[in-house]
């Protein structure tokens, strides 16, 4: 797979379990774009299937369409010839993108395609397993969380932060939002620093 050189053409898509203090175990789902390390939504639940696959992709293409004012479809397909370059979704092999109901989902949106790392490979999934121990290490473990909602309030609230406040070392410095909105309104110069390699084969 050709690494990307700009946003919206490598997402990564995985879960992270969290235990809040009386609410029990809940799911964190989501989206990280591979290029710009953007957040494009967390999705809260006490389970991890299809659903909540399906979940955290549309709240990727919500984001996405209010980011750049346009739907994902429209920013990726070539205005002269009609080409759909889709979004390459990877995910691990678990259930939940093995099923038919996620295949169809992605299916149904000619602007993604379907990746999954090899077997026992989980730094293929790499930006979106770093974004998660950042959201717990730097924020979730630091609170008192009571349960999902508690959770879903206090994600969010790091996604901003992350995504808006918070400098990124990989990114020289600069915030998801910047990287993201800038990359997809021009394109990058062979001269910009491109990010690490992305590891799959």
């Amino acid at each position: 797979m050709v690494p990307p050189s700009g946003p919206n053409q490598v997402w990564q898509l995985d879960f992270s379990e969290f235990e809040t203090r009386i609410g029990g175990r809940w799911q964190i789902g989501g989206c990280s774009d591979y290029w710009s390390k953007y957040e494009l939504g967390w999705h809260v639940s006490p389970t991890q299937n299809q659903h909540d696959a399906i979940a955290a992709l549309r709240l990727a293409l919500t984001e996405t369409q209010r980011l750049l004012g346009t739907t994902l479809l429209e920013a990726v397909t070539d205005p002269e010839t009609g080409e759909v370059r889709p979004v390459a979704v990877v995910t691990d092999n678990g259930g939940c993108f093995r099923s038919g109901r996620f295949a169809r989902f992605i299916d149904e949106h000619p602007e993604l395609i379907h990746i999954r790392t090899r077997h026992k490979s989980p730094g293929q999934n790499g930006v979106r397993e770093r974004a998660f121990q950042s959201l717990k290490y730097e924020h979730l473990y630091r609170l008192e969380i009571d349960d999902g909602h508690d959770l879903a309030a206090e994600t969010e609230a790091y996604r901003q932060l992350f995504n808006e406040v918070r400098p990124h070392q990989s990114l020289g410095g600069r915030r998801p939002l910047d990287v993201h909105i800038a990359a997809a309104q021009t394109p990058p110069t062979p001269k910009q620093t491109e990010p690490e390699t992305l590891p799959l084969s």
